[in-house]
Order: structure tokens, then sequence, then C-alpha cells
């Protein structure tokens, strides 16, 4: 196991260079100069070219790239080109206040998702089942953008229980009862649509585990239905929704973009909205390269626990 964890860990090395190389390209392709948002358009081409130099884009862009490269080795990610801040210094916050929005998702869509599945796979084409399987497709199709407005509407504007937006009101105590109510929103948004996948592919699988001989054979033997629902059924079912929980975890950095411009959630994703319409390039690799590593350690992740879950899986 030794061996296959710094095997892939060596193997992620060049892959994260390529992402890295792919993503300044693209960044360094997007039209439009930054400096258009940053000087007057009155400037004269002396002062552009300062104004290009401070920002380190007056250079070809291999030169760039192994600058921002050697920069990231010594931990450093440059200057936000809108705030001038160190980026470094702003990342941690924005991660913080993702991971808080990601955690508590996860935490309301596998804790509904595992059951509900369970229970539809059990109740297979009866009307439970129907009724879960129905909802979950509703909660997949539904726009983020719609849903938030909808229970902004709802919620904050027409019965008034519940802010709408931010991360903590302005001016208050910031305390946890606080955040909790900022937070109630945008994790049903996005719980609902994490929650509705999950549930789809955990009853696929349990109605293949319930399909299979060795669970024929546990019953047969009139062992309990709780032992062989959970010590034959669900335990063989957690392959493939581990497989589906180490892609959730990456792709919701994206997905939570929309929500958090939305309910103004000072995360990622907002931060990332921000850096695009600002040009902000620092920013845009620094966030690209914490999706990229995210997406390689869950991976690994993954694997890891596909031997610990199913002892027939060996590395």
């Amino acid at each position: 196991m030794g061996k296959y964890i710094v095997k892939r860990i060596l193997i992620t090395i060049p892959v994260l260079l390529m992402v890295t190389v792919f993503c300044f390209i693209i960044v360094n392709l997007a039209p439009g100069d930054p400096t258009d948002l940053y000087i007057s358009e009155n400037a004269t081409e002396q002062q552009i070219a300062q104004m290009r130099s401070s920002l380190g884009i007056d250079q070809p862009f291999p030169i760039q790239y192994f600058k921002w490269l050697l920069n990231l080795v010594q931990g450093n990610l440059g200057f936000s080109f809108a705030s001038r801040l160190p980026v470094i210094d702003v990342l941690p916050t924005k991660i913080i206040a993702t991971v808080t929005l990601m955690a508590s998702t996860l935490l309301v869509s596998y804790l509904l998702a595992i059951p509900l599945g369970i229970i539809s796979a059990r109740k297979q084409n009866g009307f439970v089942d129907n009724l879960i399987t129905g909802v979950s497709f509703l909660g997949i199709s539904i726009p983020n953008f719609f849903f938030g407005l909808a229970l902004i509407y709802i919620f904050a504007l027409q019965l008034g229980v519940l802010p709408t937006g931010g991360m903590e009101t302005l001016g208050g105590s910031g305390g946890l009862v606080d955040r909790m109510q900022h937070l109630i929103l945008p994790t049903i948004v996005l719980a609902a649509f994490y929650c509705s996948n999950m549930i789809r592919y955990v009853r696929a699988s349990m109605i293949d585990i319930f399909a299979e001989n060795y669970m024929r054979t546990a019953t047969a033997k009139g062992l309990k239905e709780t032992l062989i629902l959970w010590g034959h059924g669900v335990r063989n079912a957690w392959v493939p929704i581990i497989t589906v929980i180490s892609t959730d975890i990456p792709k919701m950095l994206g997905g939570a973009i929309v929500t958090e411009q939305i309910f103004q959630w000072p995360g990622i994703g907002q931060w990332m909205i921000s850096a695009i319409n600002a040009r902000d390039y620092p920013v845009l690799m620094a966030i690209n390269l914490v999706a990229a590593v995210s997406v390689l350690v869950f991976n690994l992740l993954a694997d890891l626990l596909y031997a610990a879950v199913d002892p027939r899986i060996r590395y």
C-alpha cells in the first residue's frame, strides 16, 4: 500500500504541472487586457507599459509561467491585480468559507440520500420508490439560480425568517447561530442536487446487490434483515458510492460558483467570478490550482477507500 501511495503521488506531479500549464495558457489567452481596468483611457504608451510591468504581464508567456512556477515552489502565489494583496493571504479565508458550505451540504445530502436510496431500492417499483425517484429527478433538474432566488423570495422577503445572503449579519456579533442562519438557504440549494444524485446511485447499487446470490443465501440462513442489509448489502454497495463522493467534492467547487454568487457567500466561487470580471490572473491561477489539487487528492483517497471497504481490492 505504501509503494502504491508513493507511486500515485509521483504520478500526480507531472499531471499537476500539465494542468497548470493548460490553465495558464487559457487564462492569458482570454480576451481583453488587465491594464484596461486599472488605468485611464487617456493613459500614454509609457504609462501603459509601466502598468503592464508592475502587473508582471509585459513578458512572453513562457517566462511569465516559469516565474509563477518558481514563486509557487517558494509558497508565493503572487499579488491580486484588483486588491494588490498577496493571494496566499486571502486564499485561506475563501477556502474556509467554501469548505464550510461544502461540509454542511455533504452532511445534509448523504445523511438523507443513503437511507432514502436504500428504502427506494427495497420498495422497488412501489409508491414509495416512485415518489423518492420523482423527487430526486426534480432536485437534479431544477436550476440552482432559480431555486436559490425562489428560496430567497419565500424565506427572506416574504416570511423574513432567514437572511438573503452573506456569511454573517453586517454589524452583528457573527456568532454560531447567526452563521448557521446564513448557511441554511445555500446548503438547501446545493444539497437538492447532490442528495438527489446520490439517491439514484445508492438505489441502483442496492438493487444490484439485492439480486446477488450471497444476499439470497444470507436470507435463506435465517439471518436478521438488518444484518443482511448493513452487513452484506450496504457494505458491498460502498465502492460505487465512494466513487460518486470522490467526484462530488471537487465538483462542488465549481457547482458552488452560482450558489455563492446568488447568496453572496464569500467563498472561492464568488472570488472566482470577481477575478474573471477583473481579469485577475494570479487569483484565477490560484483557484485553478486548488481545484486541480482537490481532484487529484480525492481520487487518491477514493482508491485507498476502495481497499478499505472491499478486501478483494489489493494494491
